[in-house]
């Protein structure tokens, strides 16, 4: 596969990289390796000074960091630095907190005395992160600040559209004065998951992605007997009853479903608004979406980025061919986007049969889906009709009954009267087809650890 960085905005290629041959993966797994014979001795409050700097340099330099961002896959200037700053906060989440979650922890066991039974958190070594383009240091950094603070060492497979990014982000823990090898960016192939994974010294896997890359990746995983963790796609839902404040709720679902042009797993991509308040929603959120600038992304006035990639615009748009062909009404919204760059025309989808390919598809992009629904419990039903289970969101003024409906929600996440969110300090994660595990706070701090019991006794007699 081809590592190249081409600016989405104007199509220039400006500058590719070699694959990685089967002796330069090895060399990154050995450097890893290395790194973690001397890193997991280190202790933790001498690791996280790391972490602390690592911040730091994010902190003095966030205009140049989010400049990469905005270069390789056309974020929005804005929304790059606003990532810069969440990683900022995950690293110093961990400065505040690794040291207390990793902290032994005393278990009361009948038959031993106070203290003899103690669990243990230990790292497990290498572990292989491959991640993906729409975030491309959020998503290094929300598997790093954890697992580098917790002992472990990574070798990094960014997405091929982002490698200055993955260079960035080795880059920035060697200049926080990491130990060579701690963060080891390899441009490995697709086919390098078989060495990586086969190799003993790699304990784990963590992927960001698409449903096919995780099965796919997770399959092997699985067959060398390596934990994994799967943060896959997601087809939120954003539900509107009748009591919620609907200019509210369509000012968070036009950033909800833009933000980062779409191309967010979390973003809220199926909006469920009930028959009471569904008209004036539909109304106000079309004029919302209408109101979006499409331009150069490093101008400030500018409000819908091009998408990463022209792949990735043309794939967006024989998803919309399809639900056409499906009988969905197809709206094209706003002033025509330029002609230059990987833009795609907004556009809503409604009146979508739930037995459809549409109703059970990621649109990643600048495309809602509307669905009318006649009260909580259908509304409920249609958000659960996804084969995804990534989050999802309640506009409500009850907060008791936005409670329970949450409850029957079947994701890893809902937010009341906002889209689901990304948060330093909250954890991240889904169910169904949007993977399993968790990353964030102490929940993906031990996804990778080695639980130890340590029992201490001398006592006689059998068990």
């Amino acid at each position: 596969m081809a590592y190249a960085t081409t600016n989405p905005y104007t199509g220039e290629v400006v500058k590719s990289f070699e694959t990685a041959t089967t002796a330069q993966v090895d060399a990154a797994i050995t450097a890893a390796d290395t790194a973690f014979q001397t890193w997991r001795q280190t202790p933790v409050a001498e690791r996280v000074q790391v972490l602390q700097k690592a911040a730091d340099i994010l902190r003095e330099k966030t205009r140049e960091y989010a400049s990469i961002l905005t270069l390789e896959m056309g974020k929005l200037i804005g929304e790059a630095e606003a990532e810069v700053n969440l990683c900022i906060g995950m690293l110093e989440y961990y400065v505040a907190h690794a040291e207390q979650q990793l902290a032994p922890r005393t278990l009361s066991a009948k038959g031993f005395d106070e203290g003899d039974v103690v669990l243990v958190h230990e790292p497990l070594g290498v572990l292989y992160a491959v991640e993906p383009w729409n975030f491309p240091f959020y998503q290094v950094i929300r598997i790093g600040a954890p697992q580098f603070s917790a002992g472990n060492t990574i070798v990094l497979k960014h997405a091929s559209n982002v490698p200055q990014s993955a260079l960035a982000m080795e880059q920035l823990f060697r200049q926080a004065g990491a130990p060579e090898g701690l963060l080891v960016n390899v441009f490995a192939s697709h086919d390098a998951a078989e060495q990586i994974l086969g190799d003993p010294r790699v304990r784990g896997m963590a992927l960001t992605g698409s449903e096919g890359a995780g099965a796919a990746v997770a399959s092997i995983a699985a067959k060398n007997l390596k934990k994994s963790t799967l943060e896959l796609g997601g087809a939120d839902a954003f539900i509107v009853l009748e009591d919620a404040d609907v200019d509210k709720a369509v000012s968070w679902a036009v950033f909800g479903r833009h933000w980062n042009a779409g191309q967010v797993c979390c973003s809220s991509k199926r909006l469920i608004v009930v028959d009471a308040v569904y008209d004036e929603f539909v109304e106000k959120y079309r004029a919302g979406v209408a109101a979006l600038v499409a331009g150069d992304p490093m101008d400030e006035a500018t409000t819908l980025a091009p998408l990463s990639s022209q792949g990735a615009a043309d794939d967006l748009a024989e998803l919309v061919e399809m639900a056409r062909s499906e009988g969905c009404d197809v709206e094209q919204v706003g002033n025509p986007v330029p002609e230059q760059g990987a833009f795609f025309q907004p556009t809503i989808l409604t009146n979508i049969p739930l037995d459809s390919k549409t109703s059970q598809t990621e649109f990643f992009g600048p495309v809602s889906q509307i669905y009318r629904a006649k009260d909580d419990a259908e509304a409920v039903e249609i958000a659960n009709s996804s084969p995804f289970g990534l989050g999802g969101s309640i506009f409500t003024a009850d907060t008791e009954r936005a409670h329970h409906l949450a409850r029957l929600l079947d994701t890893g996440m809902v937010y009341f009267n906002q889209p689901t969110g990304v948060k330093a300090d909250v954890p991240f994660g889904g169910t169904k087809r949007s993977g399993y595990g968790r990353e964030l706070i102490d929940l993906g701090l031990h996804e990778f650890v080695n639980a130890k019991v340590v029992v201490n006794t001398d006592i006689d007699g059998s068990f």
